[in-house]
Order: structure tokens, then sequence, then C-alpha cells
């Protein structure tokens, strides 16, 4: 009979031995340290919760229907957060051209710049992230995660597991 202490330990050690939750608790510190550093540029209080929603935001603007069903989560959820970020001045909602009865959800000025400088941030942690590893292995960590997520794209659009997204133009 296992007694909860040999439980905790299994759990850490098999987590421990899984890469794919390495990148899971790799990605959460990396974001938790990019939105610190907005936090203390910014004086704005930016949550994960935020940084979730932002990359589903089309530049021309996305429906909240849209942005609750590539995010998972309710149409209220969605709208909450939305609210927050329209508060912020990082989002607007404007008229849908081709659904007068419908509202869009796009980024302010301010949030385009805003975008911009986090992105900058991520600029910044990936540099000390190659310093840590150096600039061969961060190449190759690159390419790996770049197959990674190709095929995780495609296993979703094959099992219908896919959110939508706009398909952008290029």
């Amino acid at each position: 009979m296992s007694t909860a202490d040999d439980d905790a330990d299994r759990l850490e050690a098999e987590k421990a031995h899984s890469t794919v939750q390495l990148l899971f608790k790799t990605a959460r510190l990396l974001n938790e340290r990019a939105i610190a550093r907005v936090r203390s540029r910014t004086n704005r209080p930016v949550r994960v919760a935020h940084t979730t929603l932002l990359p589903h935001v089309d530049l021309d603007g996305t429906r909240l229907t849209d942005l609750a069903t590539r995010l998972g989560v309710t149409k209220q959820a969605a709208g909450q957060l939305v609210d927050e970020l329209v508060e912020m001045g990082m989002l607007e909602r404007v008229p849908d051209p081709a659904d007068a009865r419908a509202k869009l959800v796009r980024f302010t000025k301010r949030g385009k710049a805003a975008i911009f400088d986090g992105l900058a941030v991520l600029k910044e942690i990936e540099g000390e992230v190659e310093r840590l590893v150096g600039a061969p292995r961060m190449r190759t960590l690159h390419e790996v995660l770049t197959a990674i997520v190709a095929d995780a794209e495609r296993s979703a659009h094959d099992e219908g597991t896919a959110k939508p997204t706009k398909q952008r133009r290029r």
C-alpha cells in the first residue's frame, strides 16, 4: 500500500522524466517571466489570461464567439477578458462590416504597439535562453519546436480538435 509521500515522489519522478511536461513547465515559467517584465515596464495589470487571448485576435478583428471557440471557453468568459483589455486600452469593439448585428474585437493603436513591445520582451528572453544553451542548441531547439508545432497542428486538424483560426494573408 502506497503512502501519500510515495505517491508524491512517484508523481514528481514521472513529471521529471516527461519531455512534454518539461515543455509545459518551461512555457509556463517563461510566460510568467515575460508577463512580469511587461507589468514592471508598463504598470498595467497584465495577466496570463490576457496573454492567452491576445494571439487569437486577428489584426482586422475577430468576433467574440470565435475568440471563445479558439480559447475553448464560454462567450461570457471571453467577453470578460475582452472587457478588461478594452478598459486597458488594448482592444476595442467595432461594428462588423460583414454583419451589422455583430461586433468585431480588434487591437487599438496602443494595443498593436503593446503587442510589438511584448514580442520585444520575448526576444530578450530568447536571448537569455540562447546565452544559457548556446546558439547552435537554440537553433536546434527552434527547428525541433517548429516541427512539433506543425505536427500537432496537423494532428489537431485531422482529429477535428483544431480551434478555428482565420487564414492570414501572405
